[in-house]
């Protein structure tokens, strides 16, 4: 589903922030990305996304390069940034719509997720309203659901519980889920490690712009938790 091979990304200064990053997420899988701060996991998700390019190696969507096949890559997936970005001067139901629009999404299955997906987050009687007197927390959830809309195979999120409160939080673990249930991917970053414990089937841990862990989230670890044995391999010199 996603193929990151050899992946490199070096910004002016010579700031290497990702060096020969490799992953493999599969269909029907939740992945979790874990780092600190500055580690390189945003430099990764907007090269996986196409929102910017890279020194070296190769991306895959779905066998797609995002390189060589940039639309139709996007086309497969969907993205969620760590801050919320929309159009303020639109309402909920046309910003919906004009991304259901862009993926040829038809009138009736729109309406359809549309309905389902705002009634799931408790935003549809708001979707008339002008996106600028939107909370935060409301814009975060018109983003999750302009994502779904288009039932994209690949669902990519950078921090998507920031902002979220408790219960849109639980309902997003569930639509994530039960996305994968259906065949399709996750991938993911979050600080919250707890989250990822609970939720991810593999975990990948980088340091410095480089892998230093992979695998089930069993296989990482081990009698410990994902916090103890995250902090051991940030805190231990490289």
């Amino acid at each position: 589903m996603l193929v990151i091979k050899d992946f490199s990304k070096t910004y002016k200064g010579g700031n290497k922030a990702v060096d020969g990053l490799s992953l493999h997420v599969e269909p029907g899988v939740i992945y979790g990305f874990i780092g600190h701060n500055g580690a390189g996991k945003t430099t990764t998700i907007r090269s996986v996304v196409g929102a910017q390019s890279f020194d070296s190696g190769e991306i895959l969507i779905c066998g797609k390069s995002i390189t060589a096949e940039p639309e139709a890559a996007k086309r497969l997936m969907a993205y969620i940034p760590d801050s919320p970005e929309v159009y303020d001067n639109l309402t909920g139901t046309r910003f919906l719509d004009f991304v259901a629009d862009v993926y040829g999404v038809g009138a009736a299955e729109r309406r359809e997720r549309i309905t389902r997906y705002g009634d799931m987050f408790e935003i549809t009687s708001r979707l008339g309203n002008v996106i600028s007197t939107y909370s935060h927390g409301m814009k975060q959830k018109l983003v999750l659901i302009s994502a779904l809309i288009h039932a994209p195979r690949l669902l990519v999120l950078d921090e998507p519980f920031v902002g979220l409160d408790p219960k849109a939080a639980f309902t997003l673990k569930e639509i994530m889920r039960e996305m994968t249930d259906d065949g399709c991917a996750i991938f993911f970053s979050t600080h919250v490690l707890d989250t990822a414990e609970k939720l991810c089937d593999r975990v990948a841990i980088i340091k410095n712009g480089r892998l230093v862990a992979e695998g089930t989230m069993d296989e990482i670890r081990g009698n410990e938790s994902l916090e103890h044995v995250f902090l051991e391999l940030i805190d231990h010199d490289a």
